[in-house]
This record gives C-alpha cells, sequence and structure tokens, in this order.
C-alpha cells in the first residue's frame, strides 16, 4: 500500500518534490467548477425542461430550485472538504462514512464512465462544431478500423480532432498546476463572459417579447419534479473543487468559498439564460425546436448570421469543459492509489512539476480509447444515474459523520444543516429511482459495469494483503 503524503505547500512553506502542491486560490477552484458545470447541457436541455413543464414561471422555479438544491450539496461538500481537505471529493468521504468498497465503486465509476466518459464525448462534440468551420474536421468516415472482438477501434478525421484536444489539454495539465490553472481560469472567464454578453444583448436589442413570460399550462407539481432530473443534471459538476482540497491555499476556508462562489455563478447564468430564451421564445414554441435552443433563440433575438459567432462560444464551453474534467478527475484515482486501490503509479507526484502525471496520462489514455470504440455515448448514458447515487451518498456522509464524530473541528458548517443536506439527499434518491424506473434497461447497464468493479476491488485488496 502506498502511504498517504502530507499535502505540501501551506501557510507558504514549499511542497516536497513527491507531493502535491498548494497553489490554487478560491477563484482557482470556483473557475474549475463553473467549467465543469457549464457545458452543453444548457445549450439544448431547456428545450426538454419546458416540455415537461409547459408554464414559463415554472420553468424558470424548475431552474431556480435545481439551483438551490445544488448550493444545498455544495454546502454539504464544503463541510467535509473542510474536514477531511484531501485530494479526491467523495471517494474520500465515502471511504471514511461507509468504507473502502463504496469508495473504490465510486472511484471506479469516475475513472469508467464519469470523467473519462465525459472527456471523451465532448471532445467528440468539440470536432462537431471544429467542423462547422472545418468540414473534414467532424467527418466520422472511418479511415482505418481494426476489429478487436467485442468493440472495434476507428480512426477517422473526427477522432483526430477528439483525440489532440483530450492529449494536449492533458499534457497542459500535466506540466504543472500553474499552466493548469491559467488555461483553466482563461477559459471559464470567456465562457461564462460570452454567455452573458449574450444574454445582456438579447434582452437589451434582440428581437423578443415579454409576453412570453406569461400563460402557458397550470403548473403541475408532478411534472416540474420530473423536470428536475434534466436539470440536475446540467448542474453536475458543483462539487468539482472538493477533488482538488488537497492543492488549495487554506483549504477549510478556500475549498467551502469555491464551491460556493462556483456554484452561485453557475445559478445566475443558468437562470439568465433561460430568461432570454423565455424572452425569445414561447414555451411551446420551445418544446419543439429542432436544433439546440440556444441556437434557435439566437435566430429570433438577432438573425441568423450569428450562426457562427455562436458556435466559437460553444467551443470555449466545450474546452473549458474537458479542461475541468481533465484537471478534476485524476485526483480521485490519485487518491485510490495512496490506498493501493488503484495502478500503484497513480499515486506519484511528478517530482518537478507537482502533478499526478501518470493519473492524467491514464484518465486520457481511457478516453482515448472511448472515442476510438465509439463506447462512450452508452457508458455515459448507463452511468448517468450513478453520478447523481454518489453525490447522494455523499451528501448522506455528512450526516454519518456528524453523528460519529460529534466532537471533530468544523472549520466550516453545511448551511441549514439538516434540513438542507437531508432534500438534497431526498431528491437524489427520487432522481434514482426515477431513472431506473423510466430507463430500466439502460440503468442495468450501468448497475452491471457497478458490479464489474467489485471483483475489481477484490484483486485490488488480495494485493493488499499480500504485500502486508
Amino acid at each position: 500500500m502506498t502511504p498517504a503524503h502530507t499535502p505540501g505547500g501551506a501557510g507558504g512553506e514549499p511542497a516536497r518534490s513527491d507531493q502535491l502542491e498548494r497553489r490554487l486560490s478560491a477563484y482557482d477552484a470556483a473557475a474549475v467548477v463553473v467549467s465543469n458545470v457549464i457545458g452543453s447541457g444548457i445549450l439544448f436541455m431547456p428545450a426538454i425542461v419546458a416540455g415537461m413543464v409547459g408554464n414559463p414561471s415554472a420553468m424558470l422555479a424548475v431552474w431556480l430550485g435545481g439551483g438551490v438544491l445544488a448550493f444545498a450539496g455544495a454546502m454539504a461538500y464544503a463541510e467535509l472538504a473542510a474536514l477531511r481537505p484531501k485530494s479526491g471529493g467523495e471517494y474520500v468521504y465515502l471511504r471514511e462514512a461507509f468504507g473502502p468498497l463504496a469508495a473504490f465503486l465510486t472511484g471506479w465509476t469516475s475513472f469508467v464512465a464519469g470523467f473519462s466518459g465525459a472527456i471523451a464525448a465532448t471532445s467528440v462534440g468539440l470536432a462537431g462544431f471544429v467542423g462547422r468551420f472545418f468540414p473534414a474536421a467532424g467527418d466520422a468516415t472511418p479511415w482505418v478500423s481494426l476489429p478487436l472482438g467485442v468493440v472495434t477501434l476507428t480512426l477517422s478525421a473526427q477522432a483526430i480532432v477528439s483525440l489532440t484536444a483530450i492529449f494536449a489539454l492533458s499534457l497542459v495539465h500535466i506540466l504543472g498546476i500553474g499552466p493548469g490553472r491559467l488555461v483553466q481560469n482563461a477559459l471559464a472567464l470567456v465562457k461564462v463572459c460570452a454567455l452573458l454578453v449574450f444574454v445582456a444583448a438579447g434582452l437589451s436589442i434582440g428581437q423578443g417579447s415579454t409576453a412570453h413570460f406569461t400563460g402557458g399550462a397550470p403548473w403541475v407539481p408532478s411534472g416540474m419534479l420530473l423536470a428536475l432530473i434534466p436539470v440536475m443534471f446540467s448542474y453536475s459538476g458543483w462539487n468539482a473543487a472538493a477533488y482538488l482540497a488537497e492543492e488549495v491555499k487554506d483549504p477549510t476556508r478556500n475549498v467551502p468559498r469555491a464551491l460556493a462562489m462556483g456554484t452561485i455563478a453557475v445559478v445566475i447564468v443558468y437562470v439568465a439564460m433561460n430568461v432570454v430564451y423565455l424572452y425569445a421564445l414561447d414555451v411551446r414554441a420551445m418544446s419543439t425546436v429542432q436544433v439546440r435552443i440556444v441556437d434557435a433563440a439566437a435566430e429570433v433575438l438577432f438573425g441568423p448570421r450569428v450562426a457562427d459567432l455562436l458556435t466559437v462560444v460553444s467551443i470555449f464551453i466545450v474546452l473549458g469543459s474537458i479542461s475541468a474534467n481533465i484537471f478534476a478527475g485524476p485526483r480521485v484515482y490519485y487518491a485510490m492509489a495512496r490506498d493501493g486501490l488503484f495502478l500503484a503509479p497513480a499515486a506519484r507526484v511528478n517530482p518537478r512539476t507537482h502533478t499526478p502525471a501518470f493519473a492524467i496520462a491514464a484518465q486520457a489514455a481511457w478516453s482515448a480509447v472511448l472515442v476510438l470504440t465509439g463506447t462512450f455515448e452508452r457508458l455515459v448514458t448507463y452511468t448517468g444515474f450513478a453520478v447523481v447515487l454518489f453525490a447522494g451518498i455523499a451528501v448522506l456522509a455528512l450526516f454519518v459523520l456528524r453523528r460519529r464524530e460529534p466532537d471533530a473541528p468544523r472549520p466550516f458548517r453545511a448551511l441549514g444543516y439538516p434540513v438542507a443536506p437531508g432534500l438534497f439527499v431526498l431528491a437524489s434518491a427520487a432522481m434514482v429511482v426515477n431513472a431506473i424506473w423510466r430507463e430500466p434497461l439502460p440503468s442495468l447497464g450501468g448497475l452491471a459495469i457497478l458490479a464489474a468493479g467489485i471483483p475489481v476491488y477484490w484483486l485490488f485488496q488480495r494485493r493488499l494483503v499480500a504485500k502486508a
């Protein structure tokens, strides 16, 4: 078992060559939250929500309610991160509250599909956006195919663009937390500013109508609860700063700040985007659009000539999402490897760059495999409910640790405890049950992926026992 290292760089002290550096500010960590959350979901998901609720005020209420739930979850993570300021996020919290198997399964899901699948899917989407300007970049026609039994590796122009983005951004994050945070901050700033400019221009000079904010179908609570599912998926990633706790300066203070700032910023952007969508289109028109809702709204507000500009904005949005996942995900595998529950080299920190270089490279390699095999779509679909499940269990860990360690120093206490985190846990459970009930076959696939992690866990445990 690889020994855990005490995080360095705190209080201005230099980090040892074999450990992570505390170089991230609250703003840096908040930028990871913003980039992790704001992705393609806000560009098309509101149309689905509009169809589910059929009422403009109910639609805004659902997006605001989802933001409140995300903030409740973020504040629960903030207490957990201040209590256990280690890399890995919910892997650490589940390990402390429910044991190593539960922790391993969340890490296993993160590696197999959660982060890697999101990176693969977003990078393929990036190729599509680039293809608007350079059609060859989005061409999925196979150049070379290599059958490997169950799957086939397929190389195409689209795959080349996707792999270039994955490897280039992974290299940036391998080279050091300094270059990584600069790139991440820049991408987060560009995407937020671009979306806020879109909102401001749409509401001030756009050809919309305030009449779209009235009327519609009556409020139906069941429809609003159902609509909360895609809304919460759009908000997923609010916990990203917790994965980086071991590299944040003064983590007991700055990780809660980062989670709060990042989540609030996202809620503001999301609600504002939905306001401008409603200004452009009424709920019925919104629910029937055949393209991305952002494209349909922009054409009404400004005319068809803004399409290219929106594509550029979309490129920055997806680049930020890819970078944020590359930043956060390897910290989970690093934490697992320190416990002997992942490939041993993933526990090593590059002595020159102070980054978990092997963990970043391993994630990039697996993401590349998912791109080349095209399996990322199924994996992301199958394990979507598991992302919600483990976030809910992690917040539940707050209750367990409060009861088990009542006298432990808590530099930060979750706001609204126990009501706010309790509502988050209940909402997460309802979404998981709903996902399994409405889509049993994909959910069974996700459960099979989770179950496949159990024998892998026992293999790592046997190695630990053999070394003891």
